[in-house]
């Protein structure tokens, strides 16, 4: 399934900025980055889960936010993009 995860750290301290580059990596780990602190990913219900609990093992709960959103498989027909910073489709063969 089709995953946008959207967050929001709370960077006025330096434990902040510390919080906000763990979250984005772990986002990396199992998606494409396509705003600042949006990414689309494709995963099962266990990969999710596991997200989520990386996820939260590493924010703030009082200062930071997540927010999950299920697109579904037909996500590309719900998503539209305009400008610059080009994606790719997961389903799209990639070369490493």
């Amino acid at each position: 399934m089709y995953i946008l995860i959207t967050y929001d750290i709370n960077v006025t301290s330096t434990s902040g900025q510390s919080r906000l580059r763990r979250v984005a990596k772990i986002c990396e780990n199992y998606g494409q980055r396509v705003q600042n602190s949006v990414f689309e990913c494709r995963l099962n219900e266990a990969e999710l889960l596991k997200v989520k609990k990386q996820l939260l093992e590493v924010i703030n709960m009082d200062m930071d936010s997540l927010r999950f959103y299920r697109l579904g498989d037909n996500y590309d027909k719900k998503v539209q993009h305009m400008g610059a910073k080009k994606t790719y489709k997961f389903d799209d063969a990639f070369i490493v």
